[in-house]
């Protein structure tokens, strides 16, 4: 060859030798840059035992090579560490976000299980300052009040209740008042009211005498059950003589006290004797002289609705009787 083409081929060698570690670059590329550079460097070969060999990249960096498996003392427990605060912040929130949404939820319930916490308590404290006060020497009783008596002295019945006098009043039940009543027989039915602090009023109905009844041994006034209310001398004004088979025991005085009551005020107050043979002939006598059938003691308002008109229409000193023992068709005679 011609010493000319020489030179040109120790060029191409030179240039080939000069670049048989390098990337082939093609006309109009870039130069390689480290991060390519870095790629192009070998994988460090890990050995059977778990250990890597060293890297002569590393080494031109400054940095030692990694001898083992593991990681560099201080990276791991350092990720640990921030990995723990992590998991535990997000449970204190998780715990947080729970405890609010239970709070929302149960909202209404805690509301009304308040409302009826403070009910039930002022009923307690309610009940406590009643029982307290009632059972305290402010509600003792002080004075006792007698309404309806007539025959009875009201001092003798206010006497009754010495022993009553500064016992609480709801202390006082009714076996006491009857164990004090118990010593007036006129008296036929009764009640009674509280008044606070300390008043107690006793209302009683008095016994209402329906004649007069001869004993043989004197006069006794009674009433329909046969009760002893007075034993007169004589006989009352306005009460008749009864006169009946079997005495205050008998069916006769039954019904004739009953007839007494049934009577209105007019025609009572002109009776002046009554006579019962038996439950079913019960008679009459007026002050006038006339006299009166009246049969049993069955319709016995009706029977003296219909002897008021008639003794309106006839007067007593005008007729001899009257017999409304039917009073659909009642006679005058």
């Amino acid at each position: 060859p011609k010493p000319a083409d020489a030179a040109p081929a120790a060029r191409e060698s030179a240039a080939t030798a000069t670049t048989a570690g390098a990337p082939r670059r093609t006309a109009g590329s870039k130069p390689p840059s480290d991060r390519d550079r870095v790629a192009t460097e070998p994988i460090p070969v890990v050995a059977a035992s778990g250990s890597t060999m060293s890297r002569t990249p590393d080494a031109e960096r400054g940095r030692p090579g990694p001898t083992s498996g593991l990681a560099v003392p201080g990276d791991l427990p350092r990720d640990v560490r921030s990995t723990k605060r992590a998991l535990a912040a997000a449970a204190r929130e998780r715990r947080r976000y729970e405890r609010q949404e239970v709070r929302r939820f149960t909202k209404r319930s805690r509301r009304r299980r308040l409302v009826w916490s403070v009910v039930l308590g002022s009923i307690a404290a309610l009940v406590v300052v009643v029982i307290g006060g009632a059972y305290s020497p402010l509600m003792a009783l002080r004075d006792v009040r007698v309404e309806g008596a007539q025959r009875i002295p009201a001092a003798e019945v206010q006497a009754a209740f010495a022993g009553t006098l500064g016992t609480p009043l709801p202390l006082i039940a009714s076996a006491d008042v009857h164990d004090a009543l118990s010593a007036f027989p006129l008296i036929e039915t009764y009640s009674t009211e509280t008044i606070p602090p300390g008043t107690l009023v006793v209302r009683i109905v008095e016994r209402t005498p329906v004649g007069v009844i001869d004993t043989g041994e004197g006069l006794e006034l009674v009433d329909a059950a046969g009760v002893v209310i007075e034993r007169p001398e004589t006989r009352p004004d306005g009460q008749p003589l009864i006169e009946a088979e079997g005495g205050i025991a008998g069916e006769g005085f039954r019904a004739a006290a009953a007839v007494v009551r049934s009577l209105p005020a007019e025609v009572r107050g002109q009776l002046i004797g009554v006579h019962a043979a038996t439950a079913d002939d019960v008679r009459l006598q007026l002050a006038a002289g006339a006299t009166v059938v009246w049969g049993s003691a069955e319709e016995s308002t009706q029977k003296a609705a219909v002897l008021a008109r008639l003794m309106v229409a006839a007067p007593p000193d005008t007729v001899a009787s009257y017999d409304v023992s039917s009073p659909q068709s009642a006679v005058t005679r």
